[in-house]
């Protein structure tokens, strides 16, 4: 259990030149075509709707290893991300194309389950091939301030996982302090998060870039103290390309040239790659 620097308090105009410093700064000597290429293999591409079909699920893993083209330096995205219902379908379109299948589970996209059956979706999605599990926190036990039960919960998740990487859903809108979304950061990586994300894509706000300074802060400060590196997904209204970008940055500036890759960092996006591959020379 690593115990983290206390926080600084920022006023509301100070967040504001910071975000700036970090979101609006290019990170190192890459061309904005290049970023964008890379940008497109750190994508989990997403279709989390009530009226997903077979249809539609088999047309985005299509998607998702059609766009590679090597002579033009486009790779394919780094997963697909879907309901658990669709997981096995997806293994079986994407055989042999290098693309990871991430299935959200454990009550997605409330938290409001009760945690013997968010076990329950997890354990069948890993059942029915999941490379990855993306799993959401207890909000309500996040703001009542019980923190216990949401660290525990976490903790189940990631025993159900086995090494599996688990991607922990702080849906920092409902959130929305700097202070509480530090706390659940926190809370998530202690109790074995492989990666914090943003958000479910279900509220409105969804991705901010002043929780992914929050959370890419929290990463630096576990880092540095364990030695162990944790993911990022920014998830959650990016979609164009200049937004995509800025989140890079905010990952770039802060943690460094090791988180630029799938590994260590992610985008859920639905519309994100039309955009990119428009742009893109």
């Amino acid at each position: 259990m690593i115990t983290f620097s206390d926080y600084p308090i920022l006023t509301e105009a100070a967040w504001q030149e910071r975000i700036e410093a970090l979101a609006g700064t290019p990170h190192g000597t890459k061309t904005q075509q290049e970023i964008y290429r890379e940008l497109l293999a750190l994508v989990d591409l997403t279709t989390l709707e009530g009226t997903d079909t077979e249809a539609r699920v088999i047309s985005l893993c299509e998607k998702a290893y059609g766009i590679e083209d090597i002579a033009r330096g486009i790779p394919k995205v780094a997963a697909v991300c879907v309901y658990s219902p669709f997981v096995m379908l997806c293994k079986e379109k994407l055989r042999g194309k290098d693309i990871r299948v991430a299935a959200v589970a454990g009550g997605f996209p409330s938290g409001q389950l009760p945690i013997i059956l968010k076990l329950g979706e997890i354990h069948f999605a890993l059942d029915e091939g999941a490379d990855e599990i993306d799993t959401v926190i207890s909000r309500g036990k996040m703001l009542e301030g019980d923190y216990v039960k949401v660290f525990n919960e976490i903790c189940l998740s990631k025993i159900a996982c086995k090494k599996k990487p688990l991607k922990v859903i702080l849906e920092t809108g409902e959130l929305l302090k700097p202070e509480l979304i530090r706390k659940a950061s926190e809370i998530a990586i202690n109790a074995g998060a492989d990666f914090i994300k943003t958000s479910t894509g279900k509220i409105q706000p969804a991705a901010t870039e002043m929780a992914a300074v929050v959370m890419c802060d929290t990463i630096l400060d576990y880092y540095t103290k364990s030695g162990i590196r944790v993911g990022f997904k920014a998830a959650g209204g990016i979609s164009q390309p200049d937004i995509a970008l800025r989140y890079y940055n905010i990952v770039a500036n802060i943690l460094g040239d090791e988180w630029r890759n799938p590994k260590l960092f992610r985008i859920g996006a639905s519309r994100l790659v039309d955009k990119l591959l428009e742009v893109i020379t």
